[in-house]
């Protein structure tokens, strides 16, 4: 038998049910889920050091077990030295079994490790059932070894949901284990 992620299983047996109760979906592929989670860095000194790239790269593909491409600039931005094509950041898209593997190490042991943690604002959604996540230090990630570190910088992670509303996206994220501040 092949291996099924803990929160994919969780999700098929008990978050379809609780959701389908709380919203009254007529047909169980109403219900909302969980499509890709995008992890992306900015590196904004890659400017000056193109290395901070390489070490922006390394990090998301250890944080995230997938290898993470570097991003590029769009359109040249003459107060930032910046020309098009100038590599200026990193990003990750897990989608499937990664996603929800990511997502558990996530709720469980990463974001538990942030300090003075009270839970995640709830004010991060777009309209559009998506949810964004920023991340201050990386050191939160068990992955990443301190001494290793060359300097401490955050991370943005983008939730995308087949939800139509916030409320139902964060009705499904809530399900899945993210613990939202309560207001």
């Amino acid at each position: 038998m092949a291996y099924i992620p803990r929160l994919k299983e969780e999700y098929n047996s008990r978050v379809i049910g609780a959701l389908t109760e709380e919203f009254s979906y007529k047909n169980v592929m109403q219900v909302p889920k969980l499509q890709k989670i995008v992890v992306s860095k900015g590196v904004g000194a890659a400017v000056a050091d193109k290395k901070l790239i390489d070490y922006a790269v390394e990090e998301l593909t250890k944080i995230t077990g997938q290898k993470a491409l570097s991003t590029i600039s769009k359109k040249d931005v003459a107060t930032f030295k910046l020309r098009k094509g100038m590599p200026i950041g990193a990003k990750v898209t897990l989608r499937g079994d990664k996603m929800y593997e990511f997502l558990d190490r996530l709720v469980t042991s990463s974001l538990p490790r942030v300090r003075d943690f009270s839970g995640i604002k709830a004010n991060g959604f777009d309209g559009r059932g998506n949810y964004n996540l920023g991340i201050t230090e990386q050191i939160i990630f068990p992955e990443i070894d301190i001494d290793k570190v060359n300097k401490i910088s955050g991370m943005d992670i983008t939730f995308v949901t087949s939800a139509n509303t916030d409320k139902e996206a964060k009705s499904l994220l809530t399900e899945l284990g993210l613990p939202f501040k309560n207001n």
